[in-house]
């Protein structure tokens, strides 16, 4: 079997094995691929593996040999998805290897907010903590998380993982999603109810400021 990876570079810039691959047969990588060079490098190729190289009707119907489609992301709108199911070639994609990833960045940002880490260690690094008249040093309101709000609109895979983060944070969580599931919800977490019905009575979490995050299921 003859594997071919058209843009690896972006999911694995040399961190990971490929040994997996490599295992099931002739095994080939491309860092990136322009679209001039899509159909032949996957000629005779039996799998095909991309991130974000598009394959599109004619590139498939120049491709005859393509058995297998997998994408190396969450969306899979760079395949013609119809053509491929109708020459039987199976179209597979990875909906949680970015959910524990993304998650985590939404913190690591939220937390830069709070502490403007980047802006105390560059002034501190510039003498600004040692010419200080007071044994402690900031230049910005310190804020904790502890008690505070947080809104997820999308609680999806990715949303549900922000919301367990924020609840070991301390934080409360105030969810919005077209599809509910109240088996989710706890003493600090529930849903908000639909846009047009009214929110939940002030003493549905303790008086405190909101945190709001926007995240896609």
């Amino acid at each position: 079997m003859k594997i071919v990876v058209l843009d690896g570079y972006t999911l694995n810039p040399g961190d990971i094995s490929w040994t997996g691959f490599e295992s099931l047969g002739e095994f080939t990588c491309y860092d990136r691929t322009p679209a001039d060079k899509i159909v032949e490098r996957i000629a005779d190729a039996d799998a095909v593996i991309v991130n974000k190289t598009p394959l599109t009707k004619d590139t498939l119907a120049a491709c005859p040999s393509v058995k297998y489609i997998g994408v190396l992301a969450t969306g899979y709108n760079v395949v013609d998805v119809d053509y491929a199911a109708s020459k039987g070639i199976p179209v597979t994609n990875i909906p949680t290897y970015g959910t524990a990833a993304v998650s985590q960045f939404v913190f690591a940002l939220l937390l830069e907010i709070c502490h403007h880490v980047g802006h105390h260690a560059a002034t501190v690094k510039d003498g600004r903590w040692s010419a200080s008249e007071d044994f402690c040093y900031w230049d910005h309101p310190l804020v904790e998380l502890s008690g505070k709000t947080m809104g997820i609109i999308g609680f999806g895979r990715i949303g549900q993982a922000v919301g367990r983060i924020a609840v070991a944070f301390g934080m409360n969580v105030l969810a919005y999603d077209e599809y509910e599931n109240k088996a989710l919800e706890s003493d600090n977490v529930h849903y908000a109810p639909p846009w047009r019905r009214s929110w939940p009575s002030p003493t549905s979490f303790p008086s405190t400021p909101p945190c709001s995050i926007r995240q896609r299921a």
